[in-house]
């Protein structure tokens, strides 16, 4: 009997992003020294071509291919096209810096790509072995990408402290996987589901399973008290390299919360909202309370993704189809955000000088009024200030958390998110209100300013129009 053919329009993504990753890997081999933008386009080319096969490939019902391991549903359409869209923006902003310092090689984008291919493995994944697999390609491409910089000692430092603790995270992660394994036969989502709803509590091992999950999560999301490698990573790594990591990530590790906890452990909810609830508290007080200490522009950055963690944490123990669809409008919302603020610190820095420090920002207004309002926009956002649509990211997720009674929780967040917009509102008194330490206008690319425009510009429109973005949130829930 001949093997049926499997069916791959559901991995129609995945597949250009392979062949785009493979494509530049062997054209670089035989580009000279002076044509390797060559490479930029390609990635850039390829992953417009990869919007537009996830809205060939997706639609409709959900699909389940290759034996249960990998499903396509509207929560990994909108999760998919939202990562090829934050990546072409990061390698848009990326492209001068890396220019200006010998460094735009064709291993950037490859491993960049591969990375993303994993992030993309991950938001399909319906088995716990396809999110491990996912999950180590997206950790190996990020460890080599924060030491790109070669000649940078603190890059090479943080790449391993990122090595070690990811590690531990993933190991974490897999020894939990194994005991869910163990109690109840199964690594398959649905089958888990299953088991979890027969069982409950009475099987111990299925608990001490849930807590190393949980813990593993919190690894990759950077969540307090497991958020130690977060700001010696954001500070050591190049920049551009901190616009990838700190953004697109941020959605597989959401979908990878959301397959694991609410599709295979949807029935042990009692249990692990308690301790998302832990999580969400400490990653918002630490997050935003050390934020304000600091005085280089990427940490402060690296604590407040953790405090973002969060409020994405609060959507999620919510436990219901509102929080759930909040949470993931808070991630989406989140990505760009991100990547916008740290694409500035990227087109502001030249040869010689890298926008780290708060002080580096002094004066933008004179240098370039316009990258200043769009950084204005991006820092208004991120501390919830309407009409941005972080404010509206906020609300949402406060909201689904006091549906549920928990209104003692939302107060904390109102509390923090308060303390939170004091460091993001000194940015912009620094842009705005301080003399520039130089009076050196800022250069860059024309197509790095279209970027920057719609991105910023983006924070606007979606604050004051949210339906449609919060509708497909919905439906990815319904």
């Amino acid at each position: 009997m001949p093997l049926a053919t499997p069916n791959l329009i559901p991995i129609l993504p995945e597949l250009v992003i392979l062949i785009l990753a493979s494509t530049i890997l062997v054209v670089d081999l035989y580009l000279k020294e002076g044509q390797k933008g060559i490479n930029h386009t390609l990635a850039i080319i390829g992953l417009i071509i990869a919007i537009a096969a996830v809205g060939l490939a997706g639609g409709g019902e959900r699909q389940v291919a290759f034996d249960g391991s990998f499903v396509r549903d509207a929560m990994s359409d909108a999760l998919k096209a939202l990562t090829f869209l934050v990546t072409l923006l990061t390698f848009v902003y990326a492209k001068d810096w890396l220019r200006d310092r010998d460094m735009l090689a064709g291993e950037f984008y490859v491993l960049a790509l591969f990375a993303v291919l994993g992030m993309l493995i991950m938001i399909s994944a319906n088995s716990l072995l396809t999110v491990y697999l996912g999950l180590e390609l997206l950790a190996l491409c990020l460890y080599a990408l924060v030491a790109f910089d070669r000649d940078s000692k603190a890059g090479a430092e943080a790449a391993m402290k990122y090595f070690v603790l990811g590690a531990l995270g993933s190991g974490m992660l897999l020894y939990g996987a194994s005991m869910i394994y163990g109690a109840t036969g199964s690594i398959e989502l649905g089958a888990i589901a299953k088991s979890v709803a027969a069982q409950g509590l009475e099987n111990s091992v299925l608990v001490f399973g849930l807590v190393f999950l949980v813990v593993g999560i919190g690894f990759k999301f950077g969540a307090v008290p497991f958020h130690m490698w977060v700001p010696d990573i954001y500070q050591g790594a190049p920049t551009p390299v901190v616009a990838f990591l700190g953004s697109v990530p941020k959605l597989a590790a959401f979908a990878l919360a959301v397959r694991l906890l609410m599709e295979a452990l949807g029935g042990l909810h009692a249990d692990w909202q308690g301790m998302l609830v832990i999580l969400a508290v400490l990653s918002m007080g630490l997050g935003n309370l050390v934020a304000i200490a600091q005085t280089n522009i990427k940490r402060m950055l690296a604590y407040s993704t953790i405090s973002h963690v969060g409020f994405i944490f609060l959507g999620l123990l919510a436990g219901t189809d509102q929080g759930y669809a909040s949470a993931m409008f808070y991630a989406m919302v989140y990505a760009p955000t991100a990547a916008g603020a740290f694409g500035i610190l990227a087109l502001v820095s030249r040869k010689g000088l890298d926008a780290e420090h708060i002080d580096d920002l002094k004066g933008l207004n004179e240098r370039d009024a316009w990258y200043a309002a769009m950084m204005a926009l991006l820092m208004f956002s991120m501390a919830g200030v309407p009409p941005t649509v972080g404010f509206m990211a906020k609300l949402l997720v406060l909201e689904a958390v006091v549906r549920v009674d928990l209104v003692w929780l939302a107060l904390v967040a109102v509390f923090f998110s308060i303390i939170g917009a004091f460091y993001y509102l000194r940015v912009v008194k620094v842009m705005y209100f301080d003399k520039p330490a130089s009076d050196a206008p800022v250069v860059t690319s024309g197509g790095a300013r279209v970027a920057m425009s719609v991105n910023g510009l983006a924070m606007l429109v979606l604050g004051l129009f949210p339906a449609s973005l919060l509708a497909l949130c919905q439906a990815a829930f319904a």
